[in-house]
């Protein structure tokens, strides 16, 4: 076999047979040799490194607050595994979204690394300024929590579905107050969350009259927003957080007020980091298919940077929701022996 027969297969490049890839794969794994980044960079103009951007100010507190960082090694898991698996290395840059400076810090990144591409997470997949800057810079990205058509390949987990599924579940168990708990503005998919919640109780003919509150994913913000709903006049029998901090956050003022879960309220979370398996109840939770999602994305991006064939887009992987302990029967619904919401 030729020299440039087996850099073809390395490189996984086209015009090669079957047969002779898996003659030359057989003997890469026989030697136990490891492509050398550095010497592919220097003889082409491919650095054979993915960028990804998460936003530095969240991601920092939570390191600081050792709160856990489910969603960020989700995405590492995915997107690193991935970029290996076709030759790739994967580098987390953190950027700050609501800095003046968010362009020079992310095009000193870009002068540094010099990326094949980018993936963005939320908020930086909606961010604008940072959508022209690597249009402009002709760097191939993905967009994950983005549904919006322009550059760059959009990737959802379908939000608006996902809290239709936690609302719907819990119509189906008789409750009809049904509070939210939303995430911040600057996030797209918590707006989006909103609407699948709204959109859930307006086809069952229910008033969502005092029953929304918001935080900024933060355990305190969520604290807040349970004591908000909980000192209404009408207060829920059933809450849905936009993330597992303020669900938890949910739970301890549940504890703190005297009110038992799932007996007197359900909880419903998004995330379903692990350790909302090990609380007391175990947390009901939409599971977002993280992993799977940056896995696609990175796929994208390599396949737009060799030229490959793409689908259309957004492209959506949909969560799905984990039954556990935190909801039940709604208390009320039993007592007036009203029949259940059926879909």
């Amino acid at each position: 076999m030729s020299l440039q027969t087996v850099s073809r297969v390395i490189n996984r490049e086209t015009g090669v047979r079957p047969k002779m890839i898996a003659r030359v794969q057989a003997a890469i794994d026989r030697l136990g040799y490891v492509p050398s980044i550095a010497a592919q960079r220097m003889r082409g103009s491919r650095s054979y490194l993915i960028v990804a951007l998460n936003d530095r100010e969240r991601t920092i507190a939570d390191w600081q607050a050792r709160q856990g960082t489910d969603w960020i090694d989700q995405m590492l898991l995915g997107s690193m595994l991935t970029c290996a698996e076709h030759g790739y290395r994967m580098i987390v840059e953190l950027v700050d979204t609501h800095s003046d400076h968010v362009v020079r810090e992310l095009m000193a990144a870009i002068a540094a690394l010099q990326p094949d591409g980018v993936l963005l997470t939320p908020p930086h997949s909606e961010n604008p300024l940072i959508i022209r800057l690597l249009e402009a810079q002709h760097i191939s990205f993905a967009r994950i929590g983005s549904v919006h058509e322009g550059a760059g390949f959009a990737l959802t987990m379908d939000d608006e579905r996902a809290a239709r599924l936690a609302t719907e579940h819990l119509l189906e168990l008789g409750h009809q107050r049904i509070g939210f708990i939303a995430g911040p503005t600057d996030y797209a998919l918590s707006d989006w969350r909103v609407t699948g919640w709204r959109e859930a109780m307006a086809t069952a003919g229910l008033d969502v009259e005092g029953l929304l509150a918001r935080g900024d994913f933060g355990y305190a913000s969520g604290r807040a927003a349970a004591i908000a709903l909980f000192d209404t006049a009408d207060p829920p029998t059933s809450i849905i957080a936009s993330n597992d901090q303020m669900a938890l956050a949910t739970l301890e003022t549940c504890r703190e007020r005297g009110i038992a879960i799932p007996d007197d309220l359900s909880l419903v979370s998004f995330d379903n980091t692990p350790i909302v398996r090990f609380t007391h109840p175990p947390l009901t939770a939409i599971d977002q298919p993280i992993a799977e999602v940056a896995a696609r994305a990175v796929e994208l991006i390599i396949a737009d940077i060799t030229g490959a064939a793409v689908p259309e887009q957004p492209i959506v992987i949909p969560a799905k929701l984990v039954l556990r302990q935190s909801t039940a029967r709604c208390q009320s619904a039993s007592e007036a022996n009203e029949p259940l919401i059926e879909y």
